[in-house]
């Protein structure tokens, strides 16, 4: 953990940040419930799930000591697990997904702090808007009360460099501005949920608020 947060902090150094503007989200979707409890206990307080069953043991070792992120896709037919056990979504990509969303969340009186989820590189194998759909969503989805639309989230491809995924990065950030500047949404976005263990210090140089790190912070159990 010490070596990620010299990193954190050499990246905001880097591009004039401060380094509480970024938020780290542990991922312990591939450890047990015993370990993600360390890591909180160790000051890594915002936990990365992407499926209740999996989460659920966590969830119930940890409520009020942790802040549960939902970062996988989430079905329509699963929102009823994840809302109101999962302070953040992550991944909200289509307006029956966040249709979904609203009306649980209605009927729990709540409003939840979710993510656009783009995908920016285009890739077949992630989800997410396309960027091009991106103004209409957010028309879309103005009146779901029960949703509160914090920011963009995107995954970059996989690369053996990390710096070829800073076009990526920043076009998120583009977008948002953009989105912004649009006044398309009820507020406007000021987050950013990009970057991962692979990519992290490049996501935080183009204005990641928020970081999902798993391997590289937390590991992975064989019997996770």
């Amino acid at each position: 953990m010490q070596d990620v947060e010299r990193r954190l902090e050499d990246a905001c150094a880097r591009s004039g940040r401060r380094r509480e503007e970024v938020n780290v989200v542990a991922v312990t979707k591939y450890v047990s419930a015993e370990l993600a409890q360390r890591v909180a206990a160790a000051g890594c307080r915002h936990l990365g799930e992407n499926r209740w069953p999996a989460a659920e043991a966590k969830w119930r070792l940890l409520q009020g000591q942790a802040v549960f992120h939902y970062i996988g896709s989430l079905q329509t037919n699963k929102v009823k697990d994840v809302v109101g056990r999962f302070d953040y979504i992550h991944s909200v990509d289509r307006l029956s997904l966040a249709t979904e969303i609203h009306k649980r969340a209605a009927s729990l009186g709540i409003a939840v702090p979710c993510f656009i989820q783009v995908n920016v590189s285009g890739e077949d194998s992630k989800h997410g808007l396309a960027p091009e759909g991106l103004a209409a969503f957010a028309e879309s989805i103005r009146g779901l009360a029960g949703i509160r639309p914090v920011g963009l989230m995107t995954m970059a491809p996989f690369e053996s460099e990390a710096e070829e995924t800073r076009p990526v990065f920043r076009e998120l950030r583009r977008l948002r501005d953009a989105l912004n500047e649009r006044a398309l949404l009820a507020e406007p976005l000021t987050e950013l949920s990009m970057g991962m263990s692979n990519d992290f210090e490049v996501a935080v140089e183009e204005g990641a608020t928020w970081v999902r790190l798993g391997t590289v912070l937390v590991g992975k159990e064989d019997n996770g």
